[in-house]
């Protein structure tokens, strides 16, 4: 399968900014390019790059005053397959995790394990450590969250959007993160583009989408919160411990979003 992506997004700043974007394509699926990836600025001004601790690859620059604009389009293979299911994957003993995943098991800016401790416990303690239980935890975070674009809110925490009922995606993928750490599961936030492939397309303009990745029989595995079913066609900029570290765009001064516009569908081999 080929998927076609891309972006047209523009920030309006009334001096010149230091900025920090993730919008690149993770390093393990830059081999599945078909097309490189046309990234622009404009006005053309120096960019760099860096790949940060948690291998995302970043780019660095200073905005003019004005609007800075940033584009980008490829077409990538995918397998067409949609997320795997793993009903057999175990839950590690947290002493016999790898070191490197611990930081995943700790509380972090908006996955509050503290808060929702007492309540995962109760909740999840009685069922089966593993896929069942992390699956659980996806389904009450699904149920527990209403969607909606108008709830979003960039200081929203998962114990708010636990009380608010109310959140997006990135909500979604904070509860069931923290959840999950709480019960002893490393669990890993995600972002990227997620199109509608095998489903009606939604009539809501595209955004990039969250998910999460937890950690079981030795492998990191795809879970969903918002949609609560395997998709087929993820294409991820970036992970981390949650939002704070995945952030698509970081602004060092005063940067107001005045485009926003992405792309993600199938196309037909050539």
């Amino acid at each position: 399968m080929l998927i076609k992506c891309g972006y047209d997004i523009a920030f309006e700043c009334p001096s010149p900014t230091p900025m920090m974007l993730m919008l690149h394509v993770r390093p393990e699926r830059q081999a599945d390019l078909q097309t490189p990836e046309k990234f622009i600025v404009s006005p053309e001004i120096p960019w760099r790059t860096y790949t940060d601790g948690f291998g995302n690859v970043c780019t660095r620059l200073v905005t003019p005053a004005g609007v800075t604009r940033f584009t980008n389009a490829f077409v990538i293979h995918d397998s067409g397959l949609p997320d795997a299911v793993t009903p057999d994957a175990i839950q590690h003993p947290v002493d016999e995790l790898p070191n490197e995943l611990l930081v995943y098991l700790l509380g972090s800016r908006y996955c509050e394990t503290e808060k929702l401790s007492e309540l995962a416990w109760s909740l999840f303690g009685g069922i089966q450590p593993g896929w069942q239980r992390v699956q659980a935890i996806v389904k009450y975070a699904h149920e527990r969250i209403t969607f909606g674009y108008k709830h979003a809110r960039s200081d929203k925490t998962a114990w708010n959007a636990h009380e608010e009922q109310l959140g997006v995606c990135r909500d979604f993928a904070h509860l069931a993160i923290t959840l999950c750490r709480c019960m002893n599961v490393p669990a890993r936030y995600c972002t990227g583009y997620l199109g509608d492939i095998g489903l009606p397309k939604d009539p809501a303009p595209m955004d990039f989408s969250a998910w999460f990745e937890a950690y079981l029989g030795g492998a990191w595995h795809t879970f969903d919160a918002r949609h609560n079913k395997p998709r087929i066609g993820r294409i991820q900029l970036a992970r981390g411990r949650d939002a704070t570290d995945t952030a698509i765009s970081t602004a060092f001064g005063t940067a107001k979003l005045v485009r926003f516009d992405v792309t993600t569908h199938e196309i037909e081999s050539t």
